[in-house]
């Protein structure tokens, strides 16, 4: 499902928000609340970088190069594009639900 991968990103993105962070790290704190898994996080994190929304950088843990990534202001506007789509579609479902929808809503 299309909407899933792009909630999926949102998530990766605000858990970036949070703190700088390595692909393990990034799916043992989303793991607490999703279903997800490195072959799903390593994907997204490609396709984030490459539309600019995370830059990576490298630092040697234990003698092993660990690699970091760091949310860009573009991905800050995708988080706070995606929740304002949200609200707008909760708010259309709601009305639909409740019946409220009219003309005048539109």
């Amino acid at each position: 499902m299309q909407l899933k991968k792009g909630v999926i990103e949102i998530y990766v993105l605000a858990e970036l928000s949070k703190k700088e962070s390595y692909g393990y790290e990034i799916v043992s704190n989303l793991s607490k609340y999703i279903l997800i898994s490195e072959s799903t996080l390593y994907p997204i994190l490609r396709r984030l970088e490459e539309a600019d929304e995370l830059e990576t950088y490298n630092v040697i843990h234990n003698g092993r190069n660990r690699k970091y990534y760091k949310i860009k202001p573009k991905g800050i506007d995708h988080i706070n594009e995606f929740v304002t789509s949200w609200e707008e579609i909760m708010i259309t479902y709601h009305k639909i639900v409740k019946g409220e929808w009219n003309e005048k809503n539109y």
